[in-house]
């Protein structure tokens, strides 16, 4: 990966990543390999992950129906419960234990610990149980990664009353990069980036996108992933990357960065 110094005062040396469902569960010695090389290099890195699959999975088992709205879950209170036990008793703790047996400390943290993130409804009408961040308390994070443990974070939030709510996973990863002031995010995913014209393309803008999009170049699944990815950049992360376990692929920069 290559990384591009901020034109504004962010920590450096600070990564969120965001592992997707679907990486979860074919990570191998590549990223590990690569995970390790960050962290020598000096950089605190933070980890969040959904788990799609395995929800389905256990929603199917149920026969609990679940379907999607701009890309958020609608989750209603059944659905919840399996989110949630899903997402902190099988997915989470799965993960931090591979991080572990690859000499990676790792600790697996979800919303309600420490009050880490703090929710209120999004829209309780349209989508249920699912929460809006209004609050990450980031003093955690920063004790683990100071003493180079990485914070291992499920997209469980908690209300005040201690009501869980389920939040997207590109979400949690771009507020979390916000709050802790990370200079790059990086979106894993089971493809090596942005490919137009059947080549992986290194470095790309906003405004490329957007006209790769219009081309009918960028389709399906990538595109609400791009723009997520613009979302964060306009939102102030100076650079976000799509890329693959072997954490390389395409870095996507605003237009100031470029010039």
């Amino acid at each position: 990966m290559t990384m591009y110094k901020s034109t504004q005062a962010t920590a450096p040396k600070r990564i969120v990543i965001k592992l997707g469902g679907s990486t979860l569960e074919g990570l191998n010695q590549a990223f590990f390999s690569n995970f390790k090389a960050l962290q020598d290099e000096g950089y605190e890195i933070i980890i969040t992950h959904g788990g799609g699959p395995a929800i389905n999975k256990e929603l199917e088992k149920r026969k609990v129906s679940s379907h999607k709205i701009n890309g958020i879950r609608v989750t209603n209170e059944e659905a919840m419960e399996i989110v949630q036990s899903t997402l902190i008793g099988i997915v989470n703790p799965s993960l931090v234990h591979e991080l572990n047996q690859a000499g990676i400390q790792a600790v697996g943290l979800n919303g309600f610990d420490a009050k880490l993130l703090q929710c209120e409804f999004l829209d309780f009408e349209t989508y249920g149980y699912v929460g809006e961040i209004k609050q990450i308390n980031t003093e955690i994070i920063h004790l683990l990664t100071a003493n180079n443990v990485v914070p291992v974070i499920s997209c469980i939030g908690g209300t005040e009353s201690g009501q869980a709510l389920n939040i997207n996973g590109d979400t949690v990863a771009s507020e979390i990069a916000l709050a802790v002031g990370a200079e790059s995010l990086l979106l894993v995913t089971d493809v090596s980036g942005i490919r137009i014209s059947g080549e992986y393309q290194k470095q790309v803008t906003p405004e490329q996108i957007y006209r790769w999009i219009e081309e009918g170049e960028i389709t399906g699944g990538m595109i609400p992933k791009v723009e997520g990815a613009i979302r964060v950049l306009k939102a102030g992360i100076p650079q976000v990357e799509i890329v693959d376990d072997t954490l390389s692929g395409t870095t996507i920069l605003s237009e100031e960065l470029v010039k």
